[in-house]
Protein backbone atom coordinates (compact mmCIF):
# COMPACT_ATOMS: atom_id res chain seq x y z
CA UNK A 1 0.00 0.00 0.00
CA UNK A 2 1.16 3.63 -0.62
CA UNK A 3 0.11 6.91 -1.95
CA UNK A 4 0.54 8.67 -5.42
CA UNK A 5 -0.09 12.21 -6.97
CA UNK A 6 -0.13 10.25 -10.39
CA UNK A 7 -3.37 9.62 -12.04
CA UNK A 8 -3.85 12.66 -13.84
CA UNK A 9 -5.61 10.42 -16.76
CA UNK A 10 -7.33 7.70 -14.70
CA UNK A 11 -10.79 7.38 -15.21
CA UNK A 12 -12.51 7.64 -11.42
CA UNK A 13 -15.78 6.62 -10.81
CA UNK A 14 -18.03 6.55 -7.43
CA UNK A 15 -20.58 3.27 -5.81
CA UNK A 16 -23.57 3.58 -7.48
CA UNK A 17 -24.66 3.79 -3.64
CA UNK A 18 -23.64 7.66 -3.30
CA UNK A 19 -26.03 10.70 -3.49
CA UNK A 20 -26.16 13.24 -6.00
CA UNK A 21 -25.28 15.72 -3.93
CA UNK A 22 -21.93 14.29 -3.46
CA UNK A 23 -21.61 14.14 0.60
CA UNK A 24 -18.58 11.48 1.64
CA UNK A 25 -17.44 9.87 -0.77
CA UNK A 26 -14.16 7.44 -1.80
CA UNK A 27 -13.45 6.90 -5.51
CA UNK A 28 -11.63 4.21 -7.00
CA UNK A 29 -9.90 4.20 -10.68
CA UNK A 30 -10.02 1.14 -12.93
CA UNK A 31 -7.53 -0.54 -15.48
CA UNK A 32 -4.84 -1.04 -13.06
CA UNK A 33 -4.38 -4.63 -12.39
CA UNK A 34 -2.35 -5.13 -9.46
CA UNK A 35 -3.21 -2.29 -7.55
CA UNK A 36 -6.64 -0.22 -6.50
CA UNK A 37 -6.21 3.96 -6.86
CA UNK A 38 -8.55 5.66 -4.36
CA UNK A 39 -8.91 8.78 -3.57
CA UNK A 40 -11.44 11.22 -1.76
CA UNK A 41 -13.97 12.56 -3.92
CA UNK A 42 -13.98 15.74 -2.47
CA UNK A 43 -10.60 16.28 -2.70
CA UNK A 44 -9.44 14.74 -5.88
CA UNK A 45 -6.13 17.01 -6.64
CA UNK A 46 -5.08 15.47 -3.20
CA UNK A 47 -3.02 12.35 -2.64
CA UNK A 48 -4.61 8.88 -4.08
CA UNK A 49 -4.26 5.52 -1.73
CA UNK A 50 -3.12 2.70 -3.92
CA UNK A 51 -4.31 -0.85 -2.34
CA UNK A 52 -3.49 -4.20 -3.62
CA UNK A 53 -6.07 -6.06 -5.19
CA UNK A 54 -6.31 -8.60 -2.76
CA UNK A 55 -6.91 -5.92 0.04
CA UNK A 56 -9.05 -4.10 -2.17
CA UNK A 57 -11.21 -7.44 -3.15
CA UNK A 58 -11.35 -8.41 1.13
CA UNK A 59 -12.55 -4.67 1.71
CA UNK A 60 -15.14 -4.79 -0.82
CA UNK A 61 -16.39 -8.33 0.80
CA UNK A 62 -16.26 -7.00 4.34
CA UNK A 63 -19.13 -4.40 3.10
CA UNK A 64 -21.85 -6.83 1.90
Amino acid sequence: MGTSHDHAGAQWRKSSYSGPSGGECVEVADGYPATVPVRDSKNPAGPVLLLGADAWQAFVDGLR
